[in-house]
């Protein structure tokens, strides 16, 4: 867990303070306060995309046959492995959320609960990605390349970093069908008060895709060979 959180803090701390000048002389404010839930939704969507790798390795090791032989369905155990994936993720993105407070984050505390369903929603959406292309894998040597071609563009295309007003057409409709751009403008929304598409929004659309994705993700489980 301390070595996962190495790249959020990183990215917080340079981009925080390397940007933060830049930021307010464009008029946008402190950028520590915008950038940090986009660094917790950052925590989230790694840490949770490769919680799918642990399924290749019991595979490989034989440990996934002896969990599919237990007396449960095999879609209780895909969500279990989601579950316990995403609380992992949730407990990673509130390490990151209290080392911003101590670099000058002020969030909403009121929202707080609000802030923790964002998390727990967003880290279960991912989790159940991540763990419905593992299924379709076998290499371990696979997953890591698979995995960094989809997180990189749905990060940085998220307006994790950049406020997402004022964007060309094209990149507006590449955030608007990302995952996480919903999850990052709901933590920014509950913590800050700044939400693009509004708290509403985001829960709604955000929720629909994490029931598609555990549906997905389910069905593939439940097809996996061992």
């Amino acid at each position: 867990m301390i070595g996962a959180l190495g790249q959020p803090v990183l990215f917080f701390l340079a981009l925080g303070f390397g940007f933060g000048p830049v930021y307010a002389k464009a008029g946008g404010g402190n950028y520590i306060e915008f950038l940090a839930p986009g660094i917790m939704a950052m925590t989230i969507l790694f840490t949770s995309m490769f919680t799918g790798m642990e399924v290749i390795w019991d595979r490989q090791f034989g440990f996934l046959k002896e969990t599919m032989v237990a007396p449960v369905s095999r879609w209780q155990i895909m969500l279990g492995k989601t579950l316990g994936g995403a609380t992992i993720s949730v407990i990673q993105a509130l390490v990151v959320f209290i080392i911003t407070l101590f670099f000058g984050f002020t969030p909403n505390w009121t929202l707080l609960p609000l802030t923790l369903l964002f998390m727990f929603i967003l880290a279960a959406a991912f989790t159940a990605l991540g763990i419905a292309i593992a299924s379709k894998l076998e290499d371990m040597q696979a997953f890591p390349v698979i995995m960094n071609f989809l997180i990189m563009p749905i990060f940085f295309l998220s307006g994790a970093l950049f406020p997402l007003n004022g964007l060309p057409k094209a990149v507006g409709f590449i955030a608007a069908i990302d995952p996480l751009s919903y999850g990052v403008d709901g933590l920014r929304g509950a913590l800050i008060g700044t939400a693009h598409y509004g708290l509403t929004i985001d829960l709604l659309a955000l929720s629909a895709i994490t029931l598609a994705l555990i549906g997905l993700g389910t069905y593939l489980f439940s097809k996996i060979q061992v």
